[in-house]
């Protein structure tokens, strides 16, 4: 299928506007270049570098994140044939999503949640950031997806997780933690590719089915976040009922405030809560919404 489904399409144009709906549009259809990050718990940004460019490899580095690489002439493929790939001194993620892990900001002897881990490029960024020192608890419900998680863990060189194979809905209410990352399932609508967009997997019957899961997540997030945590709610959705009206429906009634994520030069959409950042899908970035919530 080449073409947006309608009822996305609509959904689009009533919450953006066409002009950045023909954007939006524009950016599911180019080839996303490949990034990775350097995983400063094995290497450097120096002796990335370095290997890139005995490769003959061409790359751009990010501003907002030193350790963020982008690609010019190679792909994927081609990137995880090299040491630096399987040694794991490298992760190969999208841009967007290194973005939650640096939001949280996770720190020496924190108590940090991921909710959803798998595959665990998130939790081990955050490893990573903290050196290490953070106390990370992974949860992943589905067991195909937690060996994914423990085989990256592994790799990147990642201590101080603890990798549960739960649904993080049901973890008890008596633990709480100072920061929780929720990487919420979502219906990807950031994500989607137009030559790829099959019809009768995105569909108005699994944006309901992932509200439901979104809401659950979030008020258990909530509940088991100390007073003055940090909760980072993201999903790689750009629809507002996944993201915005979602925070407010599901936190309705409680104490919060929204904290402003302040990232310079990425393309963003409009948002209705202020401080809150949605990612506009191109060449280099997926369709992500990552916002900040402090527990007050």
């Amino acid at each position: 299928m080449r073409y947006i489904p309608d009822f996305f399409k609509e959904k689009l144009i009533d919450e953006y506007g066409n002009d950045l709906f023909i954007e939006i549009e524009e950016g599911f259809k180019v080839n996303r270049k490949t990034t990775f990050r350097v995983n400063t718990i094995k290497s450097s940004k120096e002796e990335i570098e370095k290997e890139l460019n005995k490769n003959d490899i061409t790359y751009s580095n990010v501003d907002w994140y030193e350790d963020a690489f982008v690609l010019e002439n190679v792909n994927e493929s081609d990137i995880q044939e090299m040491d630096i790939y399987k040694e794991g001194k490298i992760y190969v993620q999208s841009l967007s999503s290194m973005i939650p892990p640096l939001i949280i900001d996770p720190k020496d002897g924190e108590d940090i949640l991921d909710m959803t881990a798998a595959p665990g490029g998130k939790t081990t960024q955050m490893a990573a950031l903290s050196e290490n020192k953070a106390h990370i608890t992974a949860c992943e419900m589905n067991m195909i997806r937690m060996e994914k998680l423990k085989y990256n863990v592994d790799m990147q060189g990642a201590k101080g997780i603890f990798i549960m194979q739960k649904d993080s809905r049901k973890i008890d209410d008596f633990f709480k933690f100072d920061k929780i990352l929720l990487d919420s399932p979502c219906s990807g609508s950031g994500t989607l590719e137009i030559n790829d967009i099959e019809e009768k997997y995105f569909t108005e019957e699994l944006i309901m089915k992932v509200k439901k899961s979104q809401m659950q997540l979030l008020r258990k997030a909530y509940r088991i976040l100390k007073t003055g945590g940090t909760l980072v709610y993201s999903t790689c959705s750009i629809l507002k009922e996944e993201n915005e009206e979602m925070i407010k429906n599901a936190l309705e009634g409680q104490k919060y405030e929204i904290e402003e994520i302040d990232l310079k030069n990425i393309p963003t959409l409009p948002t209705s809560i202020r401080g809150t950042l949605c990612v506009k899908p191109t060449e280099l970035y997926e369709g992500f919404f990552v916002s900040k919530i402090k527990k007050v």
